[in-house]
């Protein structure tokens, strides 16, 4: 090999090397940059690990939660995104409150409840979710992940408390 082709090489070599060490972002660096995009969206939260954006929080409608995912996507360093946001229309109005005298077995307005709550806890195998006089009561075990995300969820339906002194976070 010729002076010439080696120090050819060895430029080739030397460039490869600069741009295969260009510095990343770091997932501090990441994490402020998805903050400052999802700003609009407070309802949305995000985590970074890696390089890899967890989003979490409850939105209206299918639209916000895909535009959340593809907002974050396009983030410099960002390597994927899991996208745990759940789509919750926002909760019926609560039925005004009736003479007990006269309130059947059972609350219209807990029925509008646990409907909600039907919808959002299939989701969380391993929580046990029940309403009862607007209180919704949640047991079992859980990671502590996804009961923020379940705990979300379930303030988004308005009721009167949430109770989770039953559930194990893990």
């Amino acid at each position: 090999m010729s002076k010439k082709q080696l120090s050819i090489t060895i430029l080739c070599m030397a460039f490869a090397a600069m741009v295969a060490c260009k510095a990343k972002p770091s997932d501090t660096q990441i994490q402020a940059k998805v903050s400052e995009q999802l700003s609009t969206m407070p309802e949305v939260t995000a985590d970074v690990k890696n390089g890899v954006v967890t989003l979490a929080g409850n939105v209206a409608d299918d639209a916000t939660k895909a535009s959340a995912e593809a907002t974050v996507k396009s983030t410099e360093g960002v390597k994927s995104v899991v996208n745990n946001i759940m789509v919750t229309p926002a909760a019926p109005p609560q039925a005004p409150a009736a003479d007990t005298a006269t309130t059947a077995t059972t609350n219209p307005a807990d029925d509008a409840l646990r409907t909600g709550v039907a919808n959002i806890s299939k989701d969380f195998p391993g929580a046990d979710v029940k309403v009862d006089a607007g209180v919704i009561t949640v047991t079992g075990q859980l990671s502590a992940p996804k009961w923020k995300t379940l705990k979300q969820a379930l303030d988004a339906l308005h009721p009167k408390k949430v109770d989770a002194s039953g559930l194990n976070v893990k």
